[in-house]
């Protein structure tokens, strides 16, 4: 009996104090780790309905490409001849309106040289009818000069040099990235207005001849104060412009023959209003557009 007990004990995973065998925990262990790999490891799935380990730390599915498109889904011999056939039309492209800004272009060398080409292409189907430079651009470089007449301190006249307010202009502007509009144009645009409002012999056409004559004066006493002209206890009493316009010279390549030799062209005086610094014409130089010689 007491062996059938013990035999009977054994069986039943018992140990000597009544727990569990080390059979029955090994079986146990056994189990479980089997469980464990079963479940998580090899099938991903538990039989307990929570969350399985593996797929709470899974990866996120990596999306599928996206597909090609334009140019980039031809194959590697047809995006060549894209790009040669592109490089073809951006070419053709280019050369025609290279030919058709020389066409509509005021002469120049270019299209002395190459004007021909340039009709041949242009008519009849591209012909145009209309001018991209109006006027010519200037190709002479023009200096405008004054001097004054000054009343000294002592009574006497005296009449001082050139002063080249263009060169004064230039000089303000070389080198400056940001020069005065005034500098720049003032000037510049003055002369232009009082040549295209005056005839060959300086006399003015119209009411927008006197106007030129006033604004020009006007900057004379500006600039010759500026420059201090008229001395310590001096009066600019009259003033006279003079310009010398010389052409710019053609490249060597061109064949183009200029006349280098300035022209100068020479106002006559004109009075002006010491009190104020406006311009006052005398009746000589209303009636007839010429004042005094020096």
């Amino acid at each position: 009996m007491d062996a059938y007990d013990k035999d009977s004990d054994a069986g039943q995973g018992q140990g000597p104090d009544g727990g569990a065998g080390p059979e029955e925990t090994g079986a146990t262990g056994t189990v479980a780790t089997g469980t464990v790999a079963t479940g998580t490891v090899v099938t991903g799935t538990g039989t307990t309905g929570g969350p399985a380990v593996g797929e709470a730390g899974a990866a996120p599915p990596v999306p599928a490409p996206e597909p090609r498109t334009g140019v980039a889904a031809l194959s590697p011999r047809y995006q060549v001849g894209a790009v040669v056939a592109l490089a073809v039309v951006a070419v053709a492209v280019c050369a025609h309106l290279g030919l058709v800004f020389l066409h509509v272009a005021p002469s120049n060398t270019l299209t002395k040289q190459h004007g021909a080409a340039a009709d041949e292409w242009v008519f009849p189907e591209f012909e145009q009818n209309w001018k991209l430079f109006a006027p010519n651009p200037l190709q002479q470089n023009v200096s405008v000069q004054v001097r004054a007449e000054v009343s000294t301190a002592d009574g006497g006249i005296r009449t001082t040099g050139w002063y080249d307010l263009s060169a004064e202009d230039g000089r303000a502007i070389a080198g400056n990235p940001l020069p005065s509009h005034t500098r720049q144009n003032e000037l510049r645009r003055a002369w232009d207005f009082f040549v295209a409002t005056h005839d060959s012999q300086d006399r003015p056409v119209g009411l927008r001849g006197s106007l030129s004559e006033t604004y020009l004066r006007r900057i004379a006493l500006l600039r010759l104060e500026r420059n201090d002209a008229a001395g310590p206890g001096g009066v600019v009493e009259r003033v006279q412009y003079r310009s010398r316009t010389t052409n710019v010279a053609p490249p060597s390549w061109s064949g183009e023959k200029v006349s280098g030799r300035p022209t100068v062209r020479e106002l006559p005086w004109w009075s002006v209003a010491a009190e104020t610094g406006d311009a006052r014409p005398e009746a000589a130089d209303a009636a007839a557009g010429a004042g005094g010689a020096a």
